[in-house]
């Protein structure tokens, strides 16, 4: 019993030491999210997704980026493209703060707009997010979390949750 307790103490301190590594200042992360969700921030966001009903395909990809200005503390930036179909596609863009709580909770704020041709009114939204990240490598990192997004447009619908699972990696 004694030697699963050491072992697990020493698993907790190597991955705690790794991801303390990974977040601090200087080095650069790259991330790819799956956004679950409903509503118009589909137009407004970075994140993968494929959805079909009625016969009618979305989709939209989108990656984001950021530089660790301090430990622990990146400035991000990210774009996407969403196909919802009946010619209606945006080009979306975010800019934000990501902070890892104690190298292992990520808490975000960012803003979220997207550009739609033809609209009287494009999208955009405040979000805050909170999850865990789980380092499973040395630069790899996969980072389940709650979003929620604060709509500045009466046009595009109300404030939304999103359940995200990123996949980052830590350079």
């Amino acid at each position: 019993m004694k030697k699963i307790f050491l072992t697990a103490i020493a698993v907790m301190a190597f991955g705690f030491a790794n991801a303390q590594e990974q977040t601090a200042k200087g080095k650069w992360l790259i991330e790819a999210n799956t956004g679950f969700g409903i509503g118009a921030e589909k137009l407004a966001n970075t994140s993968f997704h494929l959805e079909s009903s009625d016969g009618e395909t979305q989709w939209g990809l989108g990656a984001e980026g950021g530089y660790f200005v301090a430990d622990n503390l990146a400035v991000k930036a990210g774009l996407g493209y969403t196909d919802l179909g009946h010619s209606v596609n945006a080009f979306s863009y975010k800019v934000g703060a990501k902070y890892y709580l104690l190298n292992k909770f990520p808490l975000e704020a960012s803003y979220t707009g997207a550009s739609i041709k033809d609209a009287d009114e494009n999208p955009s939204y405040v979000g805050l997010q909170g999850g865990y990240a789980w380092f499973v490598g040395k630069n790899i990192s996969i980072e389940p979390g709650l979003r929620y997004n604060i709509s500045m447009n009466e046009d595009y619908g109300k404030d939304v949750f999103q359940l995200n699972i990123g996949f980052a990696l830590h350079f």
